[in-house]
């Protein structure tokens, strides 16, 4: 009597696998296409055809069209795989999570920050580079403000972490230690270290950790 669900529980596990492969074979076509030719100048078709997918797979994938594909993009780039796995089950955060001493966590946060802001830079380097040359696209802004949402949302996890553990500095509550968190960590600053003013990606870390431990932990 088991075994139908048995064979049910294995053929769902496969289309999800099967999915999960489909986005990333998209999100890494799209991806090259944007950061190579420009986000106009990419087309569905052209990332259909390096994807190896049916157009329609795609819009099928990417219910919006462009713009939910440039999301697609940012968001595999961000998590490094199209694994529907939350935060704070990575072992990255984990490891941030079980440190037991606030500046080593913002310093281990600092390093996989870097790690993130490696990846996703170009990709937002293009989409606001469109975003600025084409203003009446309104689906491509709505994916750039959504992203800044989501990246001050995502701030709020380390600064009422630090906040529960009671090593935030007096007075400075969980929403402006997550906003100041925001602002630091933004794909703006990484650019105009590393790239204007030539430093290292582990000299940004380093920055970025003790610019957090000032600001945010109790001396």
């Amino acid at each position: 009597m088991t075994e139908p669900r048995k064979r049910r529980s294995y053929s769902s596990s496969l289309r999800r696998e099967h999915a999960q492969a489909t986005r990333l074979r998209i999100a890494t076509a799209a991806r090259e296409l944007m950061v190579g030719k420009g986000y106009a100048d990419t087309t569905m078709a052209q990332v259909a055809r390096d994807a190896g997918v049916a157009v329609q797979t795609l819009y099928t994938s990417c219910p919006g069209g462009k713009p939910a594909l440039a999301k697609l993009v940012y968001d595999i780039t961000l998590a490094g795989d199209a694994q529907a796995v939350p935060q704070s089950d990575r072992p990255e955060v984990r490891a941030i999570i079980e440190e037991p001493d606030p500046a080593r966590k913002l310093a281990r946060y600092a390093e996989m920050a870097t790690s993130i802001l490696r990846r996703v830079t170009p990709v937002h380097r293009v989409l606001r580079a469109a975003a600025a040359a084409s203003p009446s696209d309104a689906g491509l802004r709505d994916v750039l403000a959504g992203i800044e949402r989501e990246r001050l949302t995502g701030s709020g996890g380390p600064a009422r972490h630090l906040h529960a553990l009671g090593a935030l500095r007096p007075g400075l509550d969980p929403a402006r230690a997550a906003a100041q968190i925001y602002v630091l960590t933004s794909t703006e600053n990484f650019e105009r270290l590393t790239e204007v003013c030539g430093w290292s990606e582990a000299e940004y870390a380093e920055w970025l950790a003790s610019m957090l431990a000032a600001a945010l932990l109790a001396r």
